[in-house]
């Protein structure tokens, strides 16, 4: 849940900072007090767009800060983002500067990308023109998706053959040549392939052949410091080491005839002895090996350059030039017998477009049998809303052609009054109408979304009297499961909150400034009465209050 709300220099906040608490948590205050600058503030620290003139001080940083507690559930999904979670607590920190942004999440900078998706899991914000995006059309589909756990594995099927066909079509399609232009291709593949079989090619055979030109090249240079280091160390001439390292063996042979103790010495130099004898002659051989021709100079970088040129046709390894001949050959394969793959190409598309339209109509079916029992259920709570004599349904179409989500197209149908022909949701229904049917349907959803928190922003838009009460009741029943953070002008709504605060905005000197504040239970019963009797609050105004409080 969100645990707390951070904002500093955003609008007409110069800092604020509130506690949030689990269950309905209800926010109210006078219109033009900045509600919707709190709001619009949590949707920036989710990823939501801004511009500079939102800084209340172009000077200063803008900052929003969200801390949420979150279960091992939710931490295993942000662990999926590789977001780190310690002690239970995600804190997302979205600083603002200028036309830019730095994102984080628990210390961690992120792109806007992943502070969206890890938002996602966390949060899920509801403001009016978001309640139109959620009921249009073309989301219908996955609401009704959703509430079925038969569809999942029906669509995943569906959308595995859907592949397979699509991927056998635009092969025929690519296929689909004249004579002309099917021997033009078949005569360039079979230069290519010749290209490569000619070659010859061994596998490591670049890597062998770049060590030789790289010795044969620095061959001079080579011969240059293993001549020196021969001189040195070797026993042609009287001063080098290995020429005196003998001669200090049989000096020291001497002093065995004085102290046979001093053996061990002599046999500890014989073996250093030996050791520069064989070093001296591996020196040798190895100068020996490094003696290149001219002509072997030449053959090597040639056959490198047909190697690096065939590399960068068809490949950028040998690996990768033999996984394109074996492409190429069945290619002309292709060509060669084309009467024949067209053929099996037909053949096979056949039979996957069979195979998808018994398993679109498998998941046609069962969205049918989801749709019907979920409108039932929205239409319950709608009822539960007030909606007295309303009728809510799905209508379903077919698309054009198959896609990898079906063949459906489907929209939620509605009557809210007897007589009255079933319509379109979205063409339809009213402001008010649209935030309390979006209210049920969250409500009938809410066991299948996993989103802890959830924020509505004027969801009492168009209400009044019972209806308001109900949506009260609704959203006080939703919140057990999950948190529920709302803005509200009406008082049944704001007397079943869990957690009362206040938004305001006051003068201070030459500066307006909104702050927020979390009511206690005197705070509660004015607030309270303030929305019930507007600037002349009387002591039956507070008794109402009091007794609306008290019925919560």
């Amino acid at each position: 849940m969100l645990v707390n709300l951070h904002i500093v220099n955003l609008a007409l906040i110069d800092e604020l900072d509130i506690d949030f608490r689990p269950g309905l948590n209800i926010l109210t205050g006078e219109t033009g007090a900045g509600k919707s600058i709190i709001i619009g503030s949590i949707g920036i620290g989710l990823g939501g767009r801004y511009d500079t003139s939102l800084l209340r001080d172009e000077e200063k940083d803008g900052l929003v800060e969200l801390l949420f507690s979150v279960d091992e559930t939710v931490a295993d999904l942000l662990r999926e983002e590789e977001i780190d979670v310690e002690d239970g607590e995600v804190l997302i920190s979205r600083r603002l500067t200028g036309g830019r942004s730095i994102n984080r999440i628990n210390d961690k900078t992120v792109t806007i990308a992943k502070l969206r998706q890890v938002s996602e899991c966390l949060i899920s914000l509801h403001a009016q023109h978001e309640q139109r995006t959620l009921l249009k059309a073309s989301k219908h589909l996955e609401l009704v998706d959703k509430y079925s756990d038969k569809i999942p594995v029906l669509k995943d099927k569906v959308s595995g053959i859907y592949k397979e066909f699509k991927s056998v079509s635009d092969k025929l399609e690519t296929m689909s040549l004249d004579e002309t232009e099917r021997a033009k291709k078949l005569d360039y593949i079979r230069y290519e392939i010749n290209d490569i079989e000619s070659a010859r090619l061994t596998s490591g055979e670049d890597t062998e052949l770049e060590d030789i030109y790289k010795k044969a090249s620095n061959a001079q240079e080579i011969a240059e410091i293993t001549g020196e280091t021969m001189e040195l160390v070797g026993y042609d001439s009287d001063r080098s080491a290995g020429s005196q390292l003998s001669r200090a063996v049989r000096t020291l042979n001497g002093l065995t005839k004085l102290d046979p103790g001093a053996e061990e010495l002599v046999k500890m130099l014989t073996d250093i002895d030996a050791l520069m004898s064989d070093f001296a002659g591996q020196l040798s051989d190895y100068a020996s090996d490094m003696e290149y021709d001219e002509e072997t100079l030449r053959s090597t970088e040639e056959r490198l350059n047909l190697i690096n040129t065939l590399k960068a046709r068809y490949g950028s390894s040998i690996e990768d030039i033999n996984s394109t001949l074996e492409k190429l050959k069945n290619e002309e394969e292709e060509l060669t017998s084309y009467e024949e793959t067209i053929a099996s190409l037909e053949n096979e598309k056949i039979k996957l477009h069979a195979e998808l339209e018994k398993e679109c109509d498998k998941l046609t079916a069962e969205r049918k049998k989801s749709a019907k029992a979920l409108c039932k259920t929205i239409a319950d709570a709608m009822k539960e809303l007030n909606f007295e004599r309303v009728s809510f349904d799905m209508e379903f179409g077919r698309l054009s052609d198959y896609t990898s989500n079906g063949i459906d197209s489907a929209q939620f149908i509605i009557s809210t009054n007897v007589g009255e022909d079933m319509k379109p949701l979205v063409d339809t229904a009213s402001g008010g109408e649209l935030s309390r049917v979006m209210l049920a349907i969250k409500s009938v959803l809410s066991e299948s979304d996993d989103t802890p928190t959830l924020i509505f922003d004027e969801i009492d838009v168009g209400i009044s009297g019972i209806t308001a009460e109900k949506v009260g009741n609704m959203m006080h029943k939703l919140s057990e499961s999950r948190q529920i953070i709302s803005i509200t002008h009406l008082p049944q709504i704001a007397a079943a909150a869990d957690s009362a605060y206040v938004i305001e905005k006051k003068v201070v000197g030459e500066k307006t400034n909104t702050s927020i504040r979390s009511l206690d239970m005197d705070g509660r019963i004015k607030e309270l009465a303030r929305l019930l009797g507007g600037a002349k609050v009387t002591d039956s105004v507070i008794a109402t209050a009091k007794e609306m409080l008290a019925h919560n």
